[in-house]
């Protein structure tokens, strides 16, 4: 059965319970699948560190002898209480996702030791991917996708990981500390692990924004946003200057154009945000739009309707291929593009 909100994947994840015999977490972000899959296999048994009680397997496991996973569900405990067979998988080899999904349905079905827990890791799963399908299909089982993290969540980890450690950030530092995250899981939290060393593990310290120059340093893409923002914004003569700007500190075109991509996936965010109710300035914090930069964003999103960016996606996506390409002027491509999102903006009053 597949399980979507946070708050349900959370209470899971602490306490899976008798009724679920097996997991599978599945997505491209394979920090936030470690980082859940260890905190289910706490929980699942007594002793996830134990070889005795845990078995982890890999697809080369699988290639060198098929029926290595059945083995490992069916033996009991030798310790007593829950046996843990983890699996991990890349996503990759069709055989080895195969052979999980065949060993989930059975084990599923009792053919092993019902006492058994399956905990499978794997990349990102394709609709037909055998082990999918079973996955969201199986009762007892809990099917967990794991996406990129929203500003909101990242915001979260790090007010938590700080706290731990008697620290927190203002709201404006969160904000500029957060929109730097990459949004990968484990790579975020490595980030925040190091904002923690270099405010001082205990000190008890709310730090501001002009605390965090020295740790964030100055932004490479600082011009290449602002930019972004004024094509989007219909001002073409800053979106001039500010490309200007970028090419003196050694920005190209392919950088143009991702700069333009992610303000665009922004304006879609809070445009998709609005549509389910939310309103307006919630939805630009969830986004991770900067306080300082609100109100120009919640102007340009009451223009740009989700189907005027559908409809621009395509010429951004186009440009993104052609500037990879070897021998081309992508720095002049760059500048193409922002010239007709600017162009657009004034077409829609901007």
């Amino acid at each position: 059965m597949i399980l979507k909100q946070r708050q349900e994947i959370d209470r899971f994840l602490a306490a899976p319970g008798k009724d679920f015999r097996a997991a599978v977490i599945h997505g491209r972000d394979l920090g936030g699948v470690r980082e859940r899959a260890q905190t289910l296999a706490r929980a699942a048994t007594a002793h996830p560190d134990d070889p005795f009680d845990v078995a982890i397997l890999t697809e080369a496991d699988l290639e060198s002898d098929p029926g290595r996973l059945d083995g490992e569900l069916m033996a009991i405990s030798m310790m007593g209480g829950r046996r843990l067979v983890r699996l991990r998988l890349s996503g990759e080899k069709i055989s080895a996702d195969r052979l999980a999904a065949e060993a989930l349905a059975d084990h599923a079905a009792l053919k092993f030791n019902p006492d058994a827990f399956l905990l499978i890791e794997a990349g990102a799963l394709g609709r037909d991917s055998p082990l999918r399908k079973v996955a969201e299909k199986t009762e007892g089982c809990a099917a967990i996708a794991c996406y990129d993290d929203e500003p909101g969540d990242l915001a979260r980890f790090a007010r938590e990981a700080l706290a731990a450690d008697r620290l927190s950030l203002t709201t404006d530092a969160m904000d500029r500390f957060v929109a730097r995250l990459p949004h990968e899981r484990g790579v975020a939290r490595r980030e925040i692990e190091r904002l923690v060393l270099y405010l001082g593990p205990g000190k008890g310290l709310t730090a501001g924004a002009s605390e965090l120059d020295d740790f964030l340093g100055v932004e490479p893409e600082a011009s290449l946003n602002d930019a972004a923002s004024d094509a989007f914004g219909g001002r073409l003569g800053a979106a001039q200057s500010g490309l200007r700007r970028a090419a003196q500190e050694g920005e190209s075109g392919p950088a143009v154009v991702r700069a333009l991509g992610s303000h665009l996936a922004r304006l879609r965010r809070i445009a998709v945000l609005q549509q389910g109710g939310m309103a307006a300035q919630t939805a630009a914090k969830a986004a991770g739009v900067f306080w300082k930069n609100e109100r120009e964003i919640l102007r340009q999103a009451r223009a740009w309707t989700l189907t005027e960016l559908d409809a621009l996606q395509p010429d951004i996506l186009a440009a993104d291929q052609v500037c990879k390409q070897t021998g081309t002027p992508d720095r002049l491509l760059g500048e193409r593009l922002a010239l007709t999102v600017a162009g657009r903006a004034r077409r829609l009053g901007l």
